[in-house]
């Protein structure tokens, strides 16, 4: 591990987040390619991989991003440390929000009749690709803030929450690339072209995470803004979109499930290699 962060510290913070960012996609990938080997799957299995994604996102929301923002608030802000947190976590939830009302796309397991966004007559596999990008820019955000936090100087600990971070966001991009691309094949798409949507669903995790980098090193003093950012937008994506995903069916208790595990998964890792 200690080698692994003296290397990124090396290379700087935007080739290290976009070198982690792109581990993240080709993660995503590697999950995609699962459809060359089989053509549907069970309900069960997509609920519990949805929990699980949800069950990182959440954990990475506290320990790696708002945790870090409120400890650099006491710093900044010593007579409202509160202040950033709070300011930062609603624009990141806004952010996401309007990004959902006004860009058109279809959550995983929703009928052609719940399109949302801006009405338009795209085909449902772009709507489809379209929703599981917004839900990846807050990942690709989340991991670059960090590289970005570690390059400044915020503390010791960010580096390796940095790298924890991409870590686990790979983890859950494995499931995620498997959940996008099996959709798209159980309805006829080509193994192919479900594993082509399924990658470049991820594709903009690198665009942010560079963002990211760059937008912390640049103005160091919104680097708990930008921390609560990353964690406001993530918490939006799993309440709007990954948890009623997982909520349609009889399996709702498997979701459950998964997303304890992902939880903890995440946890762990923060705990263990933080």
């Amino acid at each position: 591990m200690q080698e692994l962060e003296n290397t990124f510290r090396e290379i700087g913070p935007v080739y290290s987040a976009l070198i982690a960012t792109t581990f993240t996609w080709l993660v995503t990938a590697l999950g995609a390619s699962l459809v060359f080997f089989f053509k549907n799957m069970p309900r069960s299995i997509l609920d519990a991989m949805l929990g699980f994604t949800g069950g990182v996102m959440v954990a990475a929301s506290f320990w790696s991003l708002l945790a870090p923002s409120i400890e650099q608030a006491e710093k900044l802000f010593p007579t409202m440390p509160w202040m950033p947190a709070a300011v930062g976590f609603l624009l990141g939830s806004l952010f996401i929000y309007f990004l959902d009302k006004f860009t058109p796309h279809l959550h995983i397991n929703f009928g052609d009749n719940e399109r949302e966004g801006m009405k338009t007559q795209w085909h449902r596999t772009t709507l489809l690709l379209l929703a599981i990008t917004l839900h990846n820019i807050p990942e690709g955000l989340a991991v670059g803030v960090l590289f970005g936090a570690a390059a400044i100087g915020a503390g010791d600990e960010m580096m390796p929450a940095a790298i924890t971070l991409a870590i686990g966001i790979g983890i859950q991009n494995f499931p995620e690339g498997f959940a996008v691309a099996m959709p798209l094949r159980r309805n006829g798409v080509s193994r192919w072209k479900s594993f082509w949507y399924g990658q470049l669903s991820a594709i903009v995790e690198p665009i942010a995470g560079v963002l990211g980098a760059i937008a912390v090193i640049y103005m160091q003093p919104v680097l708990p803004f930008a921390l609560a950012f990353a964690a406001g937008a993530m918490i939006y994506v799993v309440v709007e979109e990954v948890i009623p995903e997982t909520q349609r069916d009889k399996y709702t208790d498997v979701a459950v499930l998964g997303f304890i595990g992902g939880f903890v998964v995440m946890m762990i890792l923060d705990v263990a290699l933080g």
